[in-house]
């Protein structure tokens, strides 16, 4: 079970690095709402069955973070008639780098952290924080605000990733509470982006500062 987990593991860090190397916002998409479905499944591959319980949050995460929120963007994508994120603030390349050597750190500080000894020899740990340091970087290296929540969803998957670590002492509803943080965040964000839209007929964040007029 550990090796299918950290297959899946992998491949959510790869999604990142995907998502960090492309241009075209559709790919991006498509890269988290993959994430979102491996995320779903992670909880059962690290503490196996847990009943109702674990079928409830695999439908929820997957339902959100897989499917509802990536529609969400899709849509957000085609009423803005934005494809392409064309002059980001970081390269992808220099994106690249930067994810490689932020996964670097986190696979050799996460075994300082003190962790209980079921966890110390699990991947989750370092996968995690170098979720969030990817989601971190999309966020500020991108300029549309469509990238900028991805990288939202992206830095929260890492973050949903190292509450897994915890999934036996949280209760159900803080769990689908995070969810729903994400779904509401988005929602937020949703709104920036129309009102942008709106007021100068492109989704690039620089006309923040412009709204407050």
């Amino acid at each position: 079970m550990d090796q299918v987990l950290d297959v899946v593991l992998i491949l959510i860090l790869a999604l990142n690095f995907y998502a960090l190397g492309v241009s075209r916002i559709r790919g991006i998409v498509n890269a988290v709402a993959l994430q979102g479905v491996l995320l779903g499944i992670v909880p059962l591959l690290a503490h196996g069955s847990h009943g109702l319980r674990g079928v409830l949050l695999l439908i929820v995460t997957v339902g959100l973070k897989g499917v509802a929120i990536p529609r969400l963007i899709l849509y957000a994508m085609r009423e803005a008639k934005i494809q392409h994120e064309v002059k980001p603030i970081i390269s992808p390349m220099n994106s690249l780098f930067l994810a490689g050597v932020g996964t670097g750190l986190a696979l050799a500080l996460s075994s300082t952290l003190p962790l209980a000894d079921q966890h110390a020899g699990l991947l989750i740990v370092p996968a995690s924080l170098s979720t969030v340091w990817n989601g971190f970087l999309l966020m500020t290296a991108r300029r549309k605000a469509i990238t900028q929540v991805l990288g939202y969803l992206v830095l929260e998957n890492g973050i949903f990733l190292f509450g897994v670590l915890l999934l036996e002492a949280m209760p159900l509803l803080v769990e689908l509470g995070v969810l729903l943080d994400v779904f509401t965040g988005v929602f937020v964000m949703g709104i920036i982006v129309h009102q942008i839209n709106r007021e100068f007929a492109t989704i690039s964040t620089e006309h923040l500062a412009e709204l407050k007029e």
